[in-house]
């Protein structure tokens, strides 16, 4: 079956820099701009002008006045992906960075959530979760070739976007890795410091435009939280930076010290858990008197076997003033990173940190195995536009004239070249393409002979009418064993030249003296009009192929399925089984006469509201079709009573197995928590973002996440939502839904927005970890009712195991607890532009559901020693070597274990 093409776009841009170039090496793209210029940075901007894909967007951010951030270019929402490709040095190491600022370009206020890739390798998933807030993403890459493409695809919601690509020239071995043909770094986090200002340093005070954030911005995939004691110190003395990475000056020059004796620090790292590049940047910039020293050790809490030796700058790095630089190359990291620098018993100083830079290896995809191979055949229409689409031909998705297989290294299996005014011979490069099954070259202007294909054995049609090909059909088509068809022309020869084999022949007069070939072909055949051998079909004409289209409408009827009155009576055993009440009435079971369980929703209230939200539920679950959603059977309005008929749930509500009845001294364990999580997330996501309009629910609780017979969530209850207004950026609403999962904005405002979900859902992500209801009189402490401000106070001091469900027994990853809980808070902040999307929230669940699997079976693979999962769970940077050679990212047995830089 033929599967669906899929297309991409291309830019070619040089580092072509005039001698009286100011950055020699840089290229900083500002995607949908109209002209060159120079920001105040003195950075050289150029358009992206000449990219003959896509769509510019002008937008307009408050407090944003950069030129580069007043434009992007964005792309349509389909399977295709659009590329630029920047010509780079080969064997020269580079920093790649991409911006994204949304700025509602599109007037959705939808979120886009969509890939970015260079060349083969999955780099990211940008979500975003702000529309006037810059993402960014950087990479740190050795060439290996002439050029390097970055690409955008697979939006999952709105169109994919960008808004800057940059590109940094390194000098000499600045982060070179033993593995940097294997990997690339992806940079999680590069922190500056005691810095001055929440402004952060880069170009021209860091000659390569690295971007090093201060310690003053707290948000959360960053610092998160200091010590106390800690303080700013500065010098305006030069440093000594020409070693190693080579921080700038600025940043050395202004450190934090921990004058009561430690330094705390707790950081996400983005990406993480994994293997990854860390250091730490080091410079004494105090005069220590002659009776004052500075040393100190890293402390793992908990872990005192992994503290490390005395460090001692002054010492380490030879002098004052001078960088010190100790790290790894190479280990493996959490994604809640917590450590503290202690002074030593003998020391008077506290101790002092400058900078850190820590980096996540991103393992390379080779690509397509034929990528060489049909880059020599578009060198030969270097100008056509399909022959500029750019990145590698198979992944992440294929170019729109071919198709690849679904391999780890995809091969190309079929090329579609039909009317793209190819001339000159067919490509020779095209005989190399092993794994070829279809090439189509027709309706072009090709000249010459067919080919030798043998060397495509797996070839079963090929395309060549309409060309001006002349010379005979070459005798190697009959060793091709699947060759089915081949076209050349209008008529049609089916012959059984060897036992068992068939192949179509279309000939025309655009093969000239081909019908001599036919002999050749056909070689012990015995061919004439009107006359059939035994093994042979006679010659005839064949009608031209038809493609036939079929189109099916999978769009659900809008009207419900109206029950009769008896219909439910009897299902229900006249009302019999009572499983479920609350403030819209009463549910019941039910089994229809076809075996297929229900719950009939029965409303109590008669009054106006009661009859409006039946009707609303009505019109919403008509309409809405999704796994993650419970499904809606139909409705009975008779007998004076209003009623909703749904799938039956077999094992209740989230909320009974977390507190309820249904726990039975046993509660569900972790990683069932986040699959549930994940369910109920992407229900919500159809609802926000795969309905037109969208539909907040209003009403989001553990009560309404229901699960089935294989504990799947599903959400439920859609008396209360709401249809958002197109084109609006809130929907007037008088305030309803449930105290504890109510956003206090919406409650303040009574202006509902998707963020309102966000809120509610947020409340549930904390349900999950703690166990704890939503409101309580008695858990929560003194004074606190509410378990956003008791689980806030909690995780930002640190102290997560104060929140976490004791029935969990231990049983979880800290990293998957600590990245759920984090987004929680944030999904709870007090304005919802400062919260995620669901989108974003989904993702994150997502990747701690792949962190607590990996700890599933590293648990069931080592249950005689939980002491050594418990410390990689709490694997920590240090400035010298961690013991464990677990710890440490294995290529091969020959590469040796790493060592303090």
């Amino acid at each position: 079956m033929e599967t669906k093409i899929l297309f991409s776009s291309f830019l070619l841009l040089l580092l072509a820099f005039s001698a009286s170039a100011q950055m020699p090496g840089f290229v900083s793209l500002d995607c949908g701009g109209k002209q060159n210029f120079t920001d105040e940075l003195g950075l050289v901007w150029t358009s992206d002008d000449d990219l003959i894909y896509g769509e510019k967007a002008i937008i307009s951010v408050a407090n944003e006045t950069r030129k580069q951030y007043m434009t992007l270019r964005h792309f349509p929402a389909d399977s295709r992906k659009y590329c630029y490709t920047l010509g780079v040095i080969s064997r020269t190491r580079y920093l790649l960075r991409a911006t994204f600022l949304y700025g509602n370009f599109d007037n959705n206020n939808v979120y886009p959530k969509f890939d970015i890739s260079v060349g083969a390798t999955h780099w990211s998933t940008i979500v975003i979760s702000d529309a006037n807030t810059i993402e960014s993403i950087e990479l740190i890459f050795l060439a290996s070739s002439p050029t390097i493409s970055v690409c955008l695809s697979n939006a999952t919601t709105g169109q994919p976007f960008i808004s800057t690509l940059e590109l940094r020239q390194f000098n000499g071995s600045i982060y070179y890795t033993e593995y940097e043909n294997q990997f690339y770094l992806s940079v999680s986090a590069r922190i500056n410091f005691g810095a001055d200002s929440e402004d952060p340093v880069r170009y021209p005070d860091d000659p390569f435009d690295r971007i090093w954030e201060s310690d003053s911005v707290k948000k959360a995939n960053y610092l998160v939280d200091v010590a106390s004691g800690t303080e700013k110190v500065s010098t305006h003395m030069p440093i000594d930076v020409s070693i190693d990475e080579m921080p700038p000056q600025k940043v050395m020059q202004n450190a934090v010290v921990g004058t009561s004796g430690t330094l705390t620090y707790r950081l996400n790292l983005d990406g993480f858990p994994g293997f990854g590049w860390a250091v730490t940047y080091f410079a004494e910039i105090e005069d220590l008197k002659p009776t004052e020293s500075r040393k100190f050790r890293l402390v793992l809490p908990g872990h005192p076997d992994m503290s490390k030796a005395v460090v001692n700058i002054q010492e380490n790095a030879h002098g004052k003033y001078r960088l010190y630089q100790p790290g790894y190359p190479n280990i493996s990291l959490p994604f809640v990173l917590s450590f503290r620098f202690g002074k030593t018993s003998d020391s008077t100083k506290g101790p002092l940190l400058n900078a850190m830079e820590i980096n996540k290896y991103l393992e390379k995809n080779d690509g397509s195995s034929d990528a060489e191979v049909i880059a020599s055949v578009i060198s030969l229409y270097a100008s056509a536009d399909w022959a500029q689409e750019g990145g590698d031909p198979c992944l992440p998705v294929p170019w729109s004239w071919l198709q690849c297989n679904s391999d780890e290294r995809p091969r190309i299996v079929k090329i579609s070249l039909s009317s793209k005014n190819l001339t000159g011979n067919i490509p020779s490069d095209l005989l190399k393409l092993n794994g070829l099954v279809e090439l189509w070259l027709d309706r072009n202007s090709l000249t010459g002979s067919i080919p030798d294909f043998t060397g495509c054995r797996d070839l079963e049609i090929i395309h060549l009418e309409n060309n001006q090909l002349t010379g005979e059909l070459p005798s190697s088509l009959l060793n091709l064993p699947n060759l089915r068809e081949l076209y050349s022309g209008n008529l049609n020869l089916r012959e059984g030249g060897r036992r068992g084999k068939r192949i179509d022949i279309i000939i025309g007069s655009s093969v000239g003296a081909a019908v001599l070939g036919i002999a050749t072909i056909v070689s012990c055949l015995f061919i004439r009009r009107g006359r059939r051998s035994p093994n042979q079909e006679q010659l005839r004409v064949r009608p031209p192929v038809q493609r036939l289209v079929s189109t099916f409408n999978d769009t659900p009827a809008e009207g419900a399925y109206c029950f009769k009155f008896f219909e439910i009576e009897d299902a229900t055993k006249k009302f019999e089984k009572k499983i479920g009440s609350g403030g819209f009435g009463v549910v019941y079971y039910g089994k229809m006469k076809d075996g297929k369980e229900i719950a009939v929703k029965v409303l109590t209230s008669n009054s106006y509201q009661g009859k409006r939200e039946f009707s609303n539920e009505v019109t919403l679950l008509s309409r809405i079709h999704h796994r993650n959603l419970v499904q809606f059977l139909g409705f009975c309005q008779e007998e004076g009573k209003s009623m909703l008929v749904y799938e039956f749930m077999h094992n209740g509500t989230l909320k009974e197995h977390l507190y309820g009845p249904l726990t039975r001294g046993r509660s569900i364990n972790w990683i069932k928590r986040l699959e549930i999580a994940e369910d109920a997330a992407k229900g919500i996501e159809y609802l926000h973002t795969g309905c037109v309009p969208a539909i907040i629910h209003r009403d989001l609780k553990t009560s309404n996440i229901l699960l089935d017979k294989n504990m799947r969530a599903k959400v439920s209850d859609f008396g209360l939502s709401k249809l958002a207004v197109d084109g609006a950026s809130h929907v007037s609403s008088i305030v309803r839904g449930t105290v504890g999962y109510l956003d206090p904005e919406y409650y303040i405002s009574q202006q509902l927005t998707d963020k309102s979900d966000v809120y509610s859902f947020g409340v549930i992500l904390l349900e999950l970890v703690s166990g704890q209801e939503a409101i309580s009189n008695e858990s929560f402490g003194v004074n606190c009712r509410n378990i956003v401000q008791w689980a806030k106070m909690h995780i930002e001091s640190g102290d997560i195991q104060g929140i976490i469900d004791p029935s969990l027994h231990d049983e979880y990853d800290i990293q998957s607890m600590w990245k759920i809980a984090e987004k929680a808070l944030m999904c709870v902040q007090p304005h919802g532009h400062m919260r995620p999307s669901i989108s974003e929230v989904l993702k994150e669940i997502q990747d701690a559901i792949l962190i607590e699997r990996e700890a599933v079976t590293v648990r069931e693979g080592n249950s005689d020693d939980m002491s050594k999962n418990s410390v990689h769970s709490s694997l920590n940077l240090g400035p010298l070597q961690l013991g464990g050679t677990e710890n440490y990212l294995s290529l091969d047995e020959s590469v040796a274990r790493p060592t303090a830089r």
